[in-house]
């Protein structure tokens, strides 16, 4: 990054930027006054190290619509999320509908149980633009379908997965249904109740403003999965076995207390500025930036058209311009960072017709300003006239 020029950031998908005070305050309170292991002793600071991740779980509760905080397993990030609800669910002989622009985190480990127990992997696809057909959901249903899993927006594409649909869909259909939230949890409301999701996977470092290393995965009370991890959890230390009771099933290990606190002051606040004024401001700078771009010629952006709801994610391919050298130029000359590459969803590339070249993603945040959107704008158009000389 050029040292003149202070950081534009825009890859918000991967990991948030900057993040409240609040939060890496709430953190270093913690480290310093009750960095104790939770549920694991009966002295004063491990009862206040309990304390904090309760509390994180009720935020987290009201934020998503779930009735139970111990309905909540905290995990490392979505990826761990994701694997604890497909391997803990999933048997030999199962079927599971999946969509053609899932992140790797779906992908791999559905294909992984393809490999090791013979589960079925139906793949549905979406259009190009990622506008999923309900259609061809419901037909590639079977007897045996055990899991729906989709995302509720495309780290690739920005587009919005209709959710309650496919829970109608999996209801009448007995199956369960995952909800890959690594882009919408804190930017799009989410009520899982209403919403009709089994199973929900989120990470806290990215639309919760928390830090790297927080997530979590809510479970229906009435889906029980088979632990992903065995070991120490406090409780029941007598038994050779797992414990039954939640979260503590699904929470083997010290959890990472200090990041859980930083990650209940990012939710709450997401709760103080409410979710629809955080989409709101995302939405305008998204639009911004895509008219910016197309009035460029020779670009051409990837998801939902101009005016279409999406999350601030524009993915875009410039004619004759490889995407790792524009997000090198943008970072080098212009102090921008965005993503460039295949964004671990190759099927999504295939879906867009992108899987040839990848495409450079510049996601805006709740902190982005116009200002810096129109940086970006004025950057592409000057990297596109110094290459197409």
């Amino acid at each position: 990054m050029s040292q003149e020029k202070p950081l534009i950031y825009l890859d918000n998908a991967a990991t948030s930027w900057p993040k409240p005070p609040v939060v890496w305050e709430a953190m270093e309170r913690v480290m310093r006054e009750s960095a104790a292991n939770p549920g694991r002793g009966g002295h004063a600071m491990a009862v206040k190290a309990s304390r904090t991740l309760f509390e994180t779980r009720k935020r987290l509760s009201r934020l998503l619509g779930i009735g139970n905080p111990n309905d909540i397993a905290f995990t490392n990030n979505t990826t761990h999320a994701l694997n604890m609800a497909i391997q803990g669910l999933l048997k030999p002989g199962d079927h599971v509908i999946a969509t053609s622009i899932e992140h790797n985190s779906v992908r791999r480990p559905l294909e992984a149980l393809k490999r090791k127990l013979g589960i079925e992997v139906t793949y549905v696809a979406t259009d190009a633009r990622g506008h999923l057909d309900l259609q061809h959901v419901a037909s590639a249903v079977k007897p045996n379908t055990k899991l729906i899993a989709a995302t509720h927006s495309s780290n690739l594409l920005g587009s919005i997965t209709p959710i309650e649909s496919l829970a109608e869909i999996a209801k009448k259909s007995g199956a369960k249904l995952l909800v890959d939230a690594a882009q919408s949890a804190g930017v799009l409301p989410i009520n899982v109740g209403s919403m009709g999701i089994d199973l929900l996977a989120f990470p806290g470092h990215k639309g919760l403003l928390g830090p790297q290393g927080t997530g979590g995965l809510y479970i229906h009370p009435d889906v029980d999965l088979e632990p992903l991890m065995h070991g120490g959890t406090g409780s029941k230390s007598e038994a050779p076995e797992q414990p039954t009771v939640r979260p503590d099933r699904y929470e083997a290990g010290t959890p990472n207390t200090v990041g859980i606190a930083g990650l209940a002051e990012g939710v709450a606040f997401i709760q103080k500025e409410t979710v629809q004024a955080i989409h709101a401001r995302e939405k305008h700078l998204t639009m911004m930036l895509m008219e910016g771009l197309l009035a460029q010629p020779g670009i051409t952006i990837l998801g939902p058209e101009l005016g279409v709801e999406r999350t601030a994610i524009v993915s875009f391919v410039v004619e004759a311009i490889d995407p790792s050298e524009m997000a090198f130029l943008l970072d080098q000359q212009f102090g921008i960072a965005v993503r460039a590459g295949f964004h671990c969803t190759p099927l999504g590339h295939e879906t867009a017709g992108s899987d040839e070249t990848g495409a450079v993603r510049a996601s805006p945040g709740y902190f982005t300003t116009e200002s810096e959107i129109v940086s970006m704008i004025e950057a592409v158009k000057e990297i596109k006239r110094t290459l197409n000389r």
